[in-house]
């Protein structure tokens, strides 16, 4: 994740971030649930994309640089809502180490056949 500190007025996307709260099931297991944290503005870049094969099934795993202001909150498991998109946050840094700027590694997958 070396991501470089924005510039000025390049954060121009807006994204929902969403954090992974686990209740437990009558039955004994567990379940994920996303609830909204805030909107805020992001810098979104993808990085690779590549074919994979899962379950007998074809699919896309992609991988995204999101960078936003500072946040504490956040963690890996938690997610990102873009553009109709759900991207998984796989990691965390500081981009600087002044806590200004959060890079976020994240991961999105889709199954295409």
């Amino acid at each position: 994740m070396n991501e470089r500190i924005p510039a000025l007025g390049t954060l121009t996307d807006r994204v929902t971030l969403l954090r992974k709260i686990e209740s437990s099931e009558p039955e004994g297991g567990t379940v994920a649930v996303y609830s909204a944290l805030g909107v805020v503005w992001a810098r979104v870049r993808q990085l690779s994309a590549r074919t994979s094969l899962a379950e007998d099934a074809r699919g896309q795993a992609i991988s995204h640089a999101v960078v936003i202001r500072f946040r504490t909150d956040l963690k890996p498991g938690d997610r990102i809502a873009y553009r109709g998109r759900t991207l998984e946050i796989a990691a965390l840094a500081d981009i600087n180490g002044r806590r200004a700027y959060l890079s976020c590694q994240c991961s999105d997958r889709a199954v295409t056949g």
